[in-house]
């Protein structure tokens, strides 16, 4: 997991706890995975208030790999699964250069939100 995420946000590798991670902060997480070593190739995470909130963080798919569409399908599961939780939205923030990606691809209507910087 830290490698694919450490290749899609161009950062190296760290000895992260991603299991204990997933588990204390999301409702579920979605992996695409490839070849017959079943490599991680797509990833999506799926975080939640605990009620009817979920918002999607993480989505990654493998450089070589993206725009084949696992990453739509990573996320319409994500969307799918959301749903059968019972929750009543599904967030998702983003880089202007992935609007098509989750505007037209995925679905996602335009909001107004708010951002501070930490």
């Amino acid at each position: 997991m830290e490698a694919l995420h450490a290749e899609g946000f161009g950062h190296a590798p760290v000895d992260y706890d991603w299991p204990a991670q997933l588990r204390r902060h999301s409702l579920g997480w979605v992996c695409a995975r490839h070849g017959e070593d079943g490599r991680l190739v797509g990833f999506v995470n799926v975080a939640w208030d605990g009620a009817g909130h979920a918002f999607v963080l993480d989505t990654l798919v493998a450089a070589g790999l993206r725009r084949s569409g696992i990453g739509v399908e990573l996320v319409a599961v994500a969307v799918r699964e959301a749903r059968a939780a019972g929750c009543e939205w599904l967030h998702v923030d983003f880089e202007d250069h992935l609007r098509p990606f989750y505007f037209d691809a995925c679905g996602f209507r335009p909001t107004n939100a708010g951002l501070i910087a930490l």
